[in-house]
């Protein structure tokens, strides 16, 4: 499914080998103008919420797309029934063959399946080679995201293929564990140990250990910051820069966003809910750090750019998570995409803003690499 392009025999082989044998082994804050959502059509009355906002028409066309293909509400599913469920992905693509277009990946990027080294055992990775760029390369390692309990790094595979193409840099996409199985703080164990991994390995898989990045969509978005924390508290060199998507960053479901986007899709309030409850092994695991980063200490991080859509409940978390960096010294930079939802990264196939969003995170992911 994952076609190797413009890449050796023999590469493929020394890379897949590398992944085997490793898995064997045990400042000045800066935020852009164009950041602020665009006012509603309409001002809400005293004590209500805003209205939720109309998708832009690309966008709309992948939601309905993805309500054609009939999934039933995550939140009234089991984990193993939720994961069966029709994804973004899914719709993205059926609409690529309405619209007459090719389903495959772009062309300019070489993928290779291994398994890594996680917290309690070996984890699947994805390691995604760009055909350009000189070696030893830059590396990002990439969390996707589905609540901690759904989805896949196939199902985010657009995101990290398109930071691997645009920045010129390696990505490790990361099957971290999920729940219910693995509950809190499983994910952020291996997220940890997948960072820890990539250092050790990094000229196995011709890439350069002195220049690596976070980024992560969603519960991958909090993956990426709250790894840059235990980089951070282990005294490890830490990555350059933060990529984090629209973010879990705190566990409050009563947010302004929240609030007006409580029935948005393919992200819904009640969704949220689930997720946390499925991950949490009590309430107050909401209340760690790694899950509430808006309450953590966030002092000593790298650069952090969040990525947020306006039709999306975390939208409010990008917000607060953007001013306890700030809070904290950190150099942020946020930008919010009007028109999109939830999801929109890694749709530059088929949503405009979806493919500024990609480039955007990727040139700042380079900008940080280079230096």
């Amino acid at each position: 499914m994952h076609a190797v392009r413009y890449f050796t025999a023999v590469a493929i082989v020394v890379l897949a080998a590398a992944c085997t044998r490793a898995s064997k082994s045990a400042d000045s804050t800066s935020t852009p103008a164009d950041t602020t959502v665009a006012a509603p059509p309409m001002m809400p009355a005293a004590g209500d919420s805003a209205p939720m906002a109309k998708a832009d028409s690309d966008m709309q066309a992948v939601l309905d797309q993805l309500a054609a293909l009939h999934g039933k509400p995550i939140e009234t599913l089991t984990a193993v029934e939720a994961r069966k469920q029709p994804t973004p992905t899914d719709a993205v693509k059926a609409l690529l063959v309405k619209m007459g277009k090719p389903t495959t990946p772009p062309p300019g990027v070489t993928t290779v399946d291994c398994e890594i080294t996680g917290a309690a055992g070996t984890i699947k990775a994805r390691i995604y080679t760009p055909d350009q760029g000189t070696k030893p390369l830059p590396i990002i390692v990439y969390y996707h995201g589905g609540g901690f309990v759904i989805a896949t790094i196939d199902t985010y595979d657009g995101g990290a293929r398109a930071l691997s193409r645009m920045a010129k840099a390696i990505v490790i996409s990361v099957e971290y564990r999920k729940a219910p199985e693995s509950k809190f703080p499983a994910a952020h164990d291996d997220a940890f140990a997948a960072y820890k991994w990539a250092m050790a390995n990094a000229s196995k898989i011709g890439g350069d250990s002195s220049r690596m990045a976070l980024a992560g969509e969603s519960a991958g978005g909090n993956l990426a910051v709250a790894t840059a924390m235990a980089v951070r508290d282990a005294k490890l060199p830490l990555p350059k820069y933060v990529l984090s998507v629209y973010p879990i960053a705190q566990p409050d479901t009563e947010t302004a966003s929240y609030k007006e986007n409580a029935a948005a899709k393919p992200l819904s309030r009640p969704m949220m809910e689930w997720f946390l409850k499925q991950y949490e092994r009590t309430p107050a695991d909401g209340m760690d750090p790694r899950i509430n980063l808006a309450g953590a200490d966030l002092k000593g991080l790298p650069p952090v750019m969040i990525i947020n859509a306006q039709i999306d409940p975390l939208r409010t978390d990008g917000e607060m998570l953007e001013k306890k960096l700030k809070a904290d010294g950190v150099t942020v930079e946020r930008k919010v995409y009007p028109g999109v939802t939830h999801e929109f990264f890694g749709m530059g196939a088929v949503v405009a803003k979806a493919k500024d969003a990609e480039q955007t995170g990727a040139s700042a992911l380079a900008d940080a690499l280079a230096k």
